[in-house]
């Protein structure tokens, strides 16, 4: 079930802190580098962040993946955060998230994500959803961060 998180619950901010502390240190991994934002949060940062988070959570009640948003720019709703946990991998969790914004969100123009260039299922995920690369910038000596965008085709413009 996908739901948005209540970030003024204790505990599901714990488990919000400690889903993405493992699911971006294994991103850091993947592309070898470990100063990705996320991983500087703190509890309280995260509390606190102006991101909006849905989370899907198992029939057990756990909270195996996360998804946060915010609009940056008028139109534009960026995927600031896509997290999944390594013990729900390849169980369409990401795929579901991202629906969820599509659905939720269906009036913005635009939608765009980053991700490490190296993430290469990240990049599939993304370009499943027809996310087109449109800017590539290096963060750190051999570490490129790949940032790419849908736009809404069924917005109707006038």
């Amino acid at each position: 079930m996908i739901d948005k998180l209540n970030m003024e619950d204790h505990s599901l901010v714990e488990a919000l802190f400690r889903l993405q502390t493992t699911a971006y240190r294994l991103e850091a991994k993947r592309i070898g580098f470990d100063e990705i934002p996320p991983l500087a949060d703190t509890l309280d940062t995260l509390k606190h962040s102006s991101d909006t988070f849905y989370g899907y959570t198992t029939e057990a009640g756990e909270l195996a993946g996360a998804i946060a948003v915010e609009e940056e720019y008028p139109g534009e709703l960026t995927l600031t955060r896509m997290m999944v946990h390594p013990d729900f991998f390849r169980q369409g969790i990401a795929t579901r998230l991202i629906q969820y914004i599509f659905t939720r969100y269906p009036d913005f123009k635009t939608y765009i994500v980053s991700t490490g260039s190296m993430n290469e299922p990240a990049m599939r995920l993304y370009q499943g959803f027809g996310f087109v690369p449109f800017r590539k910038e290096y963060v750190a000596p051999g570490v490129e961060l790949t940032t790419m965008r849908r736009k809404n085709d069924t917005i109707e413009t006038h």
